[in-house]
């Protein structure tokens, strides 16, 4: 099945509704940062004398904590910085990634054609490791990550608002990885178009969707990452988390009570606040080792 490009994006409805995918639509964040992130930054970031301090700290920034979901890149720097400042590691040496960080600030589309060019452009040996790092982790991505179906909950909302909503993925993870997912458990058909790390940053796709498109209010942003929350605010869009560890409760109740709020404008306000502060509390700002130290 072909899915239609973004820049053929045409609205068919007076509502919007933006998907994220891991983590969100898919259960696939725990295996594909356990197992096929993270066993590759240890290997390219040459962290085995700190392996199990490495673990701790990567799924702490990508899995368990407010910086949920970040762009692989900066997660890797995130990791980096947070690792050179555990006292238990002091004299272990850290991998650079000044070069890394520098590309992160100044580039917008923070994928792997995007390092791939500028390795050709500008070679750095932070950059070089950091694609191999990265093709690394899509291979692993590509053969482990198989058959992890939709979270239960989801194609009820699919379903529910396909009639009166456009409907759109909007990820950071690569399109072709989106595709092969959506269309691998045939509800591609629900969304008009997949858009991935690529085509930019999660709030450029979701301004780009819906600027002088559709009011604010009819302009809903589902996701399981901070991030997802900063794009939806930016583009000046709704917000409906889908909280980490309640993911079924939180398309339950999406389904039940969240699209009709949309769909008639009681979203906005405390009902957004109410959500917004539970999705808050469930993720914790700072480490445990942190927490220990301050």
């Amino acid at each position: 099945m072909s899915v239609p490009k973004f820049d053929g994006f045409s609205p068919q409805h007076s509502y919007f509704i933006g998907l994220d995918s891991d983590g969100c639509v898919f259960d696939t964040m725990e295996v594909k940062h356990k197992q096929c992130f993270f066993p590759a930054f240890v290997q390219h970031f040459e962290m085995d004398d700190a392996a199990v301090q490495a673990q701790e700290t990567w799924e702490f920034v990508n899995l368990y904590s407010k910086t949920r979901g970040v762009n692989r890149f900066k997660a890797a720097v995130n990791t980096v910085d947070m690792l050179a400042s555990r006292p238990e590691l002091k004299g272990i040496p850290m991998p650079s990634v000044e070069g890394l960080r520098d590309w992160t600030r100044r580039e917008p589309r923070l994928g792997e054609v995007a390092l791939r060019e500028e390795c050709r452009r500008q070679p750095h040996p932070d950059l070089e490791r950091a694609l191999a790092w990265s093709e690394d982790v899509t291979e692993a991505i590509h053969r482990i990550v198989r058959e992890i179906p939709p979270f239960p909950g989801v194609m009820d909302v699919l379903e529910s608002a396909g009639s009166w909503a456009d409907m759109m993925v909007v990820s950071q993870a690569p399109t072709e990885d989106l595709q092969r997912e959506w269309v691998e458990h045939g509800i591609a058909h629900h969304v008009q178009c997949i858009a991935g790390q690529e085509l930019g940053s999660k709030g450029e796709l979701l301004s780009r969707a819906t600027l002088n498109r559709y009011p604010s209010h009819h302009i809903l942003m589902v996701g399981d990452s901070p991030g997802d929350l900063v794009a939806a605010q930016n583009a000046n869009a709704l917000f409906f988390p889908i909280v980490p560890g309640r993911e079924e409760e939180s398309w339950k109740r999406l389904n039940q009570e969240g699209l009709e709020r949309f769909l008639n404008d009681r979203f906005a306000g405390r009902y957004q606040d109410l959500l917004l502060q539970e999705y808050d509390d469930a993720l914790p700002e700072f480490a445990p080792w942190q927490v220990v130290l301050r």
